[in-house]
């Protein structure tokens, strides 16, 4: 979903809350509804797996700060989410590029074109008009993780009204600019349109980050699962998820991988790169702070902390 589709969605009303609402109560109003709608209280009920998406994406907008402010104003404006200015070779807004193409071009020069005012510098008279190819533009867009990972065909509204449709290939990352040709200002005598330069701001994922063509995600496990080993299922970008083995004795920040379930472009595909981390438990009580004390005390006597004190001692 690019910015500018935001307009069109109330992410207020799918939460059934205020404009004003603070970060407790939106958290608090999110969980009541994901546990209603969630697919795996409604087994094959579409319409409840639509809702939980709706509400899911709500929450990932209003629940981040900068993106609740972006959302805010863009609704407050009822803007279209991209920003247009004129390509290298020519000044003024785009409305003035607008003007030029209806005839009305900038002041002082009559009815004529610029090749009239050349010709006559240089005594040829008018100058032979031939079709010109319309001038190319830049525009920003903002998209979020999934349509920049994925692809997608999004509109932009320019500021003289034109709806542009500009293709997103798979895999933009964020900053890319995509050059998109016969998309920029047309000609205003029947030749070819310029081109149109996006560039592209992608919004951070809420569990996944991107490390080229790899997608990164932490993994939280247990003690028992990491010191046992355990299957556990793992989350994919816009997919099922996938069940990856905790080998036993996994510590934390190991890297576990799932092959083919990163970034796919023309250039490749990625993987998932799943990096552990183990949960310690808060807090313990009755048996289990005795089975955990029983477990010390059947381990062998060793520092786990003595080649790091040897390592530090060398190098002084």
């Amino acid at each position: 979903m690019a910015s500018q589709d935001w307009f069109e969605k109330d992410f207020y009303a799918a939460l059934g809350a205020t404009k004003g609402v603070s970060d407790a109560e939106l958290k608090k109003v999110y969980r009541k509804l994901a546990r209603q709608y969630h697919p795996d209280s409604n087994a094959g009920d579409a319409a409840a797996e639509a809702k939980f998406k709706e509400i899911s994406e709500a929450y990932s907008v209003l629940s981040d700060a900068e993106q609740r402010q972006e959302y805010d104003q863009m609704r407050a404006l009822g803007a279209g989410g991209a920003r247009f200015s004129p390509g290298a070779g020519g000044g003024g807004d785009f409305e003035d590029l607008l003007g030029g193409m209806f005839g009305g071009g900038r002041g002082g020069f009559g009815g004529g074109g610029y090749e009239d005012v050349l010709g006559g510098l240089f005594g040829g008279g008018r100058a032979q008009r031939g079709p010109r190819r319309g001038r190319d533009q830049q525009a920003t867009v903002t998209l979020d993780f999934q349509t920049a990972a994925h692809g997608d065909t999004i509109s932009l509204q320019t500021g003289g009204g034109r709806t542009v449709n500009a293709r997103i290939p798979a895999g933009v990352a964020n900053g890319q600019k995509i050059k998109l040709r016969g998309k920029g200002e047309p000609s205003p005598n029947g030749g070819e349109s310029g081109d149109l330069v996006l560039e592209v701001t992608v919004r951070p994922h809420p569990v996944f980050t991107r490390d080229g063509l790899h997608l990164r995600v932490l993994l939280p496990v247990t003690f028992v699962e990491a010191a046992l080993g355990a299957t556990v299922e793992v989350p994919t970008l816009g997919g099922e998820p996938v069940k990856v083995k905790v080998p036993a004795g996994t510590p934390s920040g190991r890297v576990l991988r799932v092959k083919g379930k990163g970034i796919k472009t023309s250039k490749g595909q990625g993987d998932l790169l799943v990096e552990v981390q183990v949960v310690v438990p808060d807090r313990l009580d009755g048996a289990a702070r005795d089975a955990l004390e029983a477990f010390a005390a059947a381990m062998p006597e060793a520092d786990p902390r003595e080649d790091l004190h040897l390592k530090a001692r060398a190098a002084r």
